[in-house]
């Protein structure tokens, strides 16, 4: 994400997994039953999947709202801008 404030919703899903990944340290360190753990563990793992793919959204909609005049062009403002190859990556990283 560039410099604009941050994205409520993303900070709410990050918050959300940091909350849920406490859960889960602490269910371990409790002993706590598997099914219990793996859930909440598969909870945590959706909530960031989807600050990701939101995070990596904002960026393919900043691109497409100011394209770079070269697709070399990796400076936007004293920002490093994404190219749409960094986007796609970053996109398949989480899938």
């Amino acid at each position: 994400m560039n410099a604009q404030a941050p994205d409520r919703r993303v900070l709410n899903r990050l918050k959300r997994a940091r909350g849920q990944l406490n859960a889960v340290i602490d269910a371990v360190e409790s002993g706590g039953e598997c099914r219990e753990v793996v859930t909440q563990l598969a909870a945590v793992s959706s909530a960031l999947d989807k600050a990701g793919f939101a995070i990596i959204s904002q960026a393919m909609r900043d691109c497409l709202a100011e394209p770079a005049a070269d697709a070399d062009d990796a400076v936007d403002a004293g920002h490093e801008r994404l190219t749409v190859d960094e986007l796609e990556k970053l996109f398949l990283t989480l899938s």
